[in-house]
């Protein structure tokens, strides 16, 4: 527990490093607005390509790993689509389901891979992107969908639907590192200098922009959806996740890196999707501060139970 906890300790010091200067230093919201645009479309995509096209990826369980993150992801998925009609009896409507499907599937991927690398290193960071090529395209494709039916004022099209996915670029990147690797392409080596030092602030940056953008009121009196929302990301989708992992036959250093992608909270991009297309987003907004507050203790003791 004490390792989990050293490894977990510099992620939340960074989020919480975040809170604070967004309330003193950086107070207006286009200062971190410039910085996610930074990190998602730049920083954080140059990581994932440099972290595949590094990896020795005949010596990790990729099917594993992947597999077992790629099929709890659709099992909870189509768990929170089955109790729709439940939810709506509790006054549940839509545009909150969104918000409860969304908290329920997608994952913090700054935390996940900061955690993975500060445990393991080079193999933990190659794992977890991994995790990410099984996992994103999956996500983006039904949180949109949902969110399309549910909550959008405007139906949006397949067609709308599919170029929403394609032009994510963390799907990209995962695409173009795993290219590269798998066909042993030669890379000079002022690429791998301009790529480390991209590479090596998106963590660091990616980590406070989180900070910044976490909602802090109204968390002593959370609502039902947050609650449900809090309740599947962090002990449900693990839980799967990890059933799916012994069923795999992971063990060790695999098992834990499926805990860690399995038990982190839900992504802020979450938020920003639920802002274009009609969801709760002040709903979502909750879910995610708590489920980020609360990680804190629910992590270690996933992590620990596997470790």
């Amino acid at each position: 527990m004490a390792v989990v906890i050293a490894a977990l300790l510099p992620v939340f010091i960074l989020i919480v490093l975040g809170v604070v200067l967004k309330r003193s230093l950086m107070r207006l919201d286009t200062q971190w607005h410039g910085l996610e645009r930074l990190t998602y479309f730049v920083l954080f995509p140059m990581l994932l390509i440099q972290t595949l096209v590094k990896a020795d990826l005949s010596k990790v369980p990729v099917a594993g790993v992947g597999g077992a993150l790629l099929l709890s992801a659709l099992a909870m998925s189509l768990l929170c689509l089955a109790l729709r009609p439940a939810l709506s009896r509790l006054d549940i409507d839509g545009r909150a389901f969104t918000s409860i499907f969304q908290g329920a599937t997608r994952w913090q991927t700054y935390v996940a891979l900061s955690v993975s690398a500060n445990m393991f290193g080079d193999v933990g960071l190659a794992l977890a992107s991994v995790a990410m090529v099984a996992i994103i395209p999956l996500v983006n494709v039904f949180s949109v969908a949902v969110l399309a039916h549910y909550a959008s004022p405007e139906k949006q099209s397949a067609r709308a639907i599919v170029m929403t996915v394609i032009r994510n670029p963390l799907i990209w990147a995962c695409a173009i590192g795993l290219a590269v690797n798998l066909m042993h392409l030669p890379l000079p080596k002022i690429w791998h200098e301009v790529a480390d030092a991209l590479s090596w602030s998106s963590l660091a940056i990616g980590l406070l922009v989180t900070g910044a953008g976490l909602q802090l009121q109204g968390l002593l009196r959370p609502s039902l959806s947050a609650g449900i929302g809090v309740a599947f990301k962090l002990v449900l989708m693990p839980a799967l996740a990890l059933m799916l992992a012994a069923w795999f036959g992971l063990s060790g250093n695999s098992l834990a890196i499926v805990a860690i992608c399995a038990a982190v909270p839900t992504s802020p991009s979450a938020y920003v999707l639920a802002r274009q297309m009609g969801g709760d987003a002040p709903l979502l907004a909750q879910i995610i501060t708590l489920q980020t507050i609360l990680a804190a203790i629910t992590m270690p003791v996933a992590i620990a139970l596997v470790a």
